[in-house]
Order: structure tokens, then sequence, then C-alpha cells
């Protein structure tokens, strides 16, 4: 139901299927200044002072395995490498791994006795001794030197699940990697998930075999209690596991975070009651199991965890002075904002006052005293990146003045150097490497596309409007070729409006539509986004929290008002000629704004949208509308499937019978209420495609056919 606007923003260059798994992660040197990279000749050493690359570890060294990530021991001694990766729910998370030492040259797989590409996180002790790899939900630790296997649990299943995670846990905390190393290797940390009182969502095959077949998924939905959770320690000689005695029902709460505290036996982990609006920060003895609170909050509405605002990364914890204190983010005091929160005692100091919001930290450079973050006090469709002092105060624009758009930094372990990725609206993305705090490139800018297209004569306006309510709202607004005022032009609204994306951002692929079989300006559109309350713009917590048990109301009011004022300021929009569409989070959207304002939107495409708010999982869905035996109500109110009598307009409605995220029976429920009112509209049916609806032969093709007549059919192109 989320995660969709970065996808979007892609295929709208790349014209890629709909895909989730994320590139390889920069490895950087020991001393900072270059960074790894596997290309056809071998592993590559990139000097961040423009000098020519290094040929680090020749392909022929691994016998030129087919590379999907890899990862250095902490000595550069040994390499660990990851092949024929497979998909797990969205992601390539379970393959084959690989040693290499680079001295000696010795190649040796880890696992041989486990089945094909079955391993998962596989990883290298602290001193490089050893791996640690998942395969069928069970944790094993392999010796490099004899190859001796030792299994750390043996009681795993599919509902019994060791080291890693089930569906919900990924795809709402991003937890997939479920175990750590201890500091001295002589112990591992890990979560174990009781999926076992979980019932199975079953979906159903009827194209891969002459009799259907189910594909069980567990997963618990809206109003079922969640998987139990635990974190034990597993010793490495005896394979004896000490619980940690966390308080509370373990099927009542989570615990979306866990890491060892640098340098010591304990453990700290984040613990979130059902509801998400109290979270608890517990340090926990390795050896007895004994935990302590330290920091606690609570919020009327919810509390993000780290994957929100740690570019969807939830593993690490930023400590700093010697493990003395760490860096945390809270909205309490209306904004989100840094803290330095005490190990000792949990007390919280603010380190960036001010109205704006913290967007993500980009590094965290103790040596230099400096927090480098990103942040857009003046413009929320943009970001910058920002420093401010270890220990608090006003923040510095490190980003120039004459870059607007959106700004990505990837900072070296210490500090000095950056690579600085950079797009807008109407520039494609390029790479730089630069000095920090300095921002002086060293003039080596890689294209990463196509070179700029900052002279299109159809590049997006950006905009704000005033709703009826005093509701201000980003937009833009991307006008036909030869665009002439005084005549009316048909409108596309691209819309999504849930608080797991946006898409009024200033980054390359606004105003773009990836789906659109051809050119949208040419054949005489206006395509607009906006962004309502409820999105996760750095707006302040109340822009981003109002929408508490309000989810499917507020943010389709803001929309539907946004665009009848746009309708009236400008003359050019057609009133008769206004199309929504949106995927996922954006088709529950162009639901209920189709539904509940039939007078505003005359067409609509929705796909693998969410009819009925209670066949969503939990972790979402309670997170953002309470618990269904409290306060049902919301959900029904919330629901695309409570205005469907209300239909008017033209209606296309797709899923893929396969999605196991948002499933089909969301289809099925919203075509009965169709149905019931005598309502006429298209459907089309995907069978086993997932929530990317990428899958199979000829499929996005289909699907972009599929739409673009639709449109054009439903909507007429072109001025009148």
């Amino acid at each position: 139901m989320k995660k969709l606007t970065v996808l979007i923003i892609l295929m709208a260059l790349y014209c890629l299927p709909m895909q989730a798994q994320p590139g390889k992660g920069i490895r950087w040197s020991i001393d900072g200044k270059s960074y790894f990279k596997a290309t056809p000749a071998g592993i590559e050493a990139f000097p961040l002072s423009g000098e020519a690359a290094i040929l680090k570890i020749p392909a022929a060294s691994y016998h030129s395995l087919p590379i999907r990530d890899f990862y250095f021991s902490g000595d550069e001694k040994k390499i660990l490498l990851y092949t024929n990766a497979k998909k797990v729910w969205r992601y390539e998370t379970r393959g084959d791994y690989w040693v290499l030492d680079i001295a000696s040259g010795k190649l040796q797989q880890l696992g041989k006795d486990k089945p094909a590409s079955s391993l998962m996180f596989a990883k290298l002790s602290p001193d490089g001794s050893k791996a640690a790899y998942v395969s069928g939900h069970n944790i094993f630790v392999e010796d490099l030197s004899s190859g001796a296997i030792t299994p750390l649990t043996t009681d795993g299943t599919r509902r019994f699940i060791n080291g890693t995670f089930d569906w919900a846990y990924e795809e709402e905390f991003g937890c997939r990697d479920g175990f750590r190393w201890s500091p001295d290797g002589k112990s591992i940390a890990y979560w174990q998930i009781d999926a076992t009182r979980i019932r199975d969502f079953l979906m159903i095959d009827n194209t891969d075999s002459i009799y259907s077949f189910t594909v069980p998924v567990e997963y618990p939905k809206a109003g079922e209690s969640p998987s139990a959770c635990r974190i034990g320690v597993a010793d490495i000689q005896t394979a004896k596991t000490t619980w940690m005695q966390v308080p509370g029902d373990q099927q009542q709460h989570y615990i979306p975070r866990m890491e060892w505290v640098p340098g010591k036996n304990t453990l700290i982990i984040q613990q979130l009651n059902r509801k998400q609006n109290n979270s608890k920060i517990m340090l926990c003895e390795a050896a007895s199991g004994k935990v302590r609170s330290l920091y606690e909050e609570k919020d009327s509405a919810w509390i993000d965890v780290k994957s929100r605002w740690d570019d969807d990364n939830i593993a690490g914890w930023d400590f700093i002075r010697n493990s003395k204190s760490f860096v945390w983010v809270s909205e309490q005091d209306g904004w989100r904002h840094l803290y330095n929160i005490s190990a000792e005692d949990g007390k919280a100091t603010l380190l960036t006052p001010g109205n704006y919001d913290v967007i993500s930290i980009a590094k965290i450079d103790e040596a230099n005293n400096v927090i480098y973050f990103l942040a857009s006090p003046e413009n929320p469709t943009q970001q910058y990146l920002y420093k401010v002092s270890l220990n608090g105060g006003k923040a510095e624009r490190i980003t120039p003045a004459n870059e607007p758009g959106s700004h990505e930094y990837k900072i070296s372990p210490y500090g000095s150097w950056a690579i600085h990725e950079f797009s807008n609206a109407y520039t494609y993305p390029v790479s730089e490497n630069l000095e920090l705090p300095g921002h002086k490139s060293n003039g080596n800018i890689v294209l990463n596309a196509i070179t700029k297209s900052a002279g299109a004569p159809n590049k997006p306006e950006f905009f704000q409007i005033t709703t009826v309510d005093g509701v201000t709202m980003s937009g833009w607004m991307s006008k036909p070729t030869n665009f002439n005022p005084a005549r009316k032009y048909p409108v596309v609204f691209y819309v999504y409006g849930e608080p797991a994306g946006a898409t009024s951002l200033d980054a390359i692929g606004a105003g773009r539509n990836f789906l659109y079989d051809g050119d949208m300006a040419a054949d005489g559109y206006v395509y607009v986004s906006m962004d309502n309350r409820g999105t996760p713009l750095p707006k302040g917590r109340n822009w981003r929290k109002c929408v508490y048990r309000k989810v499917g109301l507020i943010n389709a009011r803001d929309q539907a008002m946004a665009t009848k004022a746009l309708l009236q300021k400008y003359p050019y929009l057609d009133p008769q000629r206004t199309a929504v569409w949106g995927w996922s989070g954006g088709g529950s959207m162009t639901l209920n704004l189709l539904f509940q304002y039939p007078e505003i939107y005359k067409t609509g495409i929705a796909i693998a949208a969410v009819g009925n708010q209670l066949t969503y999982d939990n972790i979402y869905q309670e997170r953002y509308m309470g618990l269904p035996e409290e306060n049902r109500e919301d959900f029904v109110k919330g629901s695309p499937i409570t205005y469907a009598k209300n239909l008017q307009g033209n209606l296309l409605y797709i899923h893929g019978t396969g999605d196991d995220n948002v499933h089909y029976q969301n289809a099925e429920m919203l075509l009965n209420e169709l149905i019931r009112y005598n309502k006429q509209f298209q459907f089309m049916a995907y069978p086993n495609r997932t929530h990317s609806i990428s899958e199979g032969q000829g499929t996005f093709e289909h699907l972009s056919t599929l739409y673009t007549n639709y449109l054009r059919t439903h909507c007429e192109p072109g001025a009148k």
C-alpha cells in the first residue's frame, strides 16, 4: 500500500516494470577515501579524489560469479560475495554466499549442504574467522577454517522464524536482517517471530497447473493480534539462547529495532505497543536477560520508527561519546528533531531547535563534532544538506543555494568526502564526489541517465493552492505542448495521499507519467499532482498526523477541495474532463475521490487499491487508524467500498490476483458493491501478478496500453 513514489520516479525515467529491489549499497574503504563497486572486470576501488579506478579484486579471483552484492571483512582481508539472489516478498534477500580470502585466493561457498539460494543475510564475525547466516528459518554459524557448521536454532519453520521476519514486519518496519554479531564475536543476538497464531491468507493460483492450488501467506489483518516477538542471545560455543526479559505481552507489542551497544555485552531495543503510540527504549543485559527502561515517549497519534527518518534502514544505532549517549529523533515539540539521549539516565537534549523538520540523518561525524542531515525549512518539496554541532544549536546549510531541487549524500566514514546526487523536475540525476564541509567538487560529474533537459518546453511548474478549509497544499503542473491559456484542456491528477509517500517532490520524475503510452503533453493533457495533509512532507507533526483515524476522509477532502480550487483559479482546466489515477494507496485515494466527490472527478483509474481498510495488515492500518475493536466505524468511514454506490463517472479498476500486499479480495469486495448498485465500470485482473503487476511477458506493455486507451477514451485529449 506504500513505497510507490520512488518507484514511479524511476519508472518515469527508465520505463521499467515495477520493482522494489534496491541497488547495491556503497562499500567504503577503511580510510574512507574511496568506495568499491563491482564491475565486469572485478571489484574496483574508486578514489573520491577523482583518480583512476584501481582493480582491487579481478573477477577471475572468484571465477566471475554473478555478483549481486559484496561485503568486506573489517580488515579488508576477506570479502563476502552474494550471488544467485531470489526474491522473498519484495526484495531479493536469499541466495548463495561465497567467502574469498584475498591474499591466498581461497574461495569457499558457505552452507554447501543447504538448498541452493537459501541463505539469507550472511555476515562475517568481527574477527573474520566465522560467518553466520539464516537458512530455512534457522541461524547457523560456519567456521571458515574447518568448514564446520553449527546450528544456533533448530525449531524454525515457515511460521516460527529465527533471524528474519514475517511478512508484516518486513513490509511495515523494514525489518529483514534479524540477527547481529556481538562486538566480541562470541554470541549472536536475534529476533524470534512466532506467527503460529497468525491466520494464513490463501491466494489462489489458477494458471500454473491444471488444478488450482493455494499460496498461503501468514498475514495479520487489521484487528488481529500481531506475531509474538522476542529477542534472544545465542552463545556461539554452546548454542544456548538466553532470552531477554522484555516486559509485556509478546503478542501485543512490537520490537522493530535491536542492536548491540558498541563495545559492551548489552543490547538496546525499541519496543512499541500495538497502537504504536508508546515507544520505550530499553537496555538488556545479554548474559542475564535483565532489562531496564531508559527512555519513553508517547504520541496521541503514532510514533515512527527509525526506518522513516533514516532512509528506510532499520539497522544501526547512532551512538556517540563512547556509547555514553546516542542520537534519536522525536516529534515531541511538534517538529521532527534530533535529540541526544543519555545512555545512563535517558535524559533528552534537543540538538536542532527551530520550526523545521529533519528529513533524515546523513552522517554523524563525531571526530569533527557535527551531524549532517537533510532538511528543507523553506520548501517542503525539496531537500538539502545541513550540519549542526553535536552539542546542538543553529543549523547551517551546506548545499549551495544555486542548486534548487532534491539532494542526497552518501558520506564517507570520516565525514571528509561525500558522493553527492542531485536532480530536480527538469534535471536528470547527476552525481559528483565532493569534499565536506566546503561542498567542494572534484569536478568529476557522472551522468546517471540522459544529460539534463533544462531546456525542455514542458517542464512542470510548482505551485501552492489553498483550499476552502484553509489548507495550503504543494503541487506541480505539467502543461500541454503549445499551451494556450485561452482554451480548455483535460486535467489528469496523479494521487497517493497516504502517510507512506509524497508525490509533489521537486525531483526527476515530477510531471512525467510512466504508465502513459505516449506523450501526455503532446496529446494535450494537463498533468497535476498535489500532497494533502497526512503525507510525509517536512511541514511539522500536525501536518502529518492530523489524519489519525481519518485516513480516507481528511486526505480525500484535501485533494478534492484543492482540485476544486484549481478548477476555479485556472479557467483553462476543463471541469468536464477531470481524471484521477493512483496505485496502491493512490488507488484507494482514486476510489474515494471518484465515489465521495463524483461532481468533481469524471474518470478514475485505480490500481491495486485497498477497497476495505479492514483487509490490510495490522501494523500499517492500526498505526494510522487505531484498533478496529475500539473504533471500527473509522475504518468503515475511510473505506472506498462504503461509498461505491455514489459512482457516477467512469471507473477502470485493475488488480493482480497474486498480490500478497493488497489482496485481490479487495477487488472482489469492491466489485460486489458496484454490482449491487448497478454501477457500470471496467475491470482488469492480471493473473498471478503481485502488487507491482510486473511479472510475465508483455505485462507492462499491456497495462500501459490499457491505461492509455481508457484515459483517451473517457477523458478526451486535446484543447477545446
